[in-house]
């Protein structure tokens, strides 16, 4: 069971990246996937959601608006939109899968971070 995370960068305030995250080993369908991050310094915060079927989607109020997950489940993958970036988005940011698939549950697999870095 794998979570591999990618997309992340060096990027200025207002740009936008796209992370993506790969999941080998198990069903995507199965699994809610959501996507926390941690910046220096600070305790890990759950950013955003979204339920196995695609149908349910949770965002953080610090980041509702600028960020979109979605998910192809053919692809086994999950991407993070994030637009108009701020220099506080600065942070890992992890992927991960739980169940049941409504995004109710506690993380059960947790992906590597890939890091986003926002220059102001």
């Amino acid at each position: 069971v794998q979570l591999q995370a990618s997309g992340g960068g060096l990027v200025q305030a207002g740009e936008s990246l796209r992370l993506s995250c790969v999941a080998s080993g198990f069903v995507l369908d199965y699994y809610s996937i959501g996507w926390f991050r941690q910046a220096p310094g600070k305790e890990r915060e759950g950013v955003s959601c979204i339920g196995g079927s695609g149908g349910r989607t949770e965002y953080a109020d610090s980041v509702k608006g600028r960020f979109t997950i979605s998910r192809d489940n053919a692809k086994n993958t999950v991407y993070l939109q994030i637009d108009s970036l701020k220099p506080e988005d600065t942070a890992a940011y992890y992927c991960v899968a739980s169940t049941p698939t409504d995004c109710s549950g506690r993380p059960r697999y947790w992906g590597q971070g890939t890091l986003v870095t926002v220059s102001s």
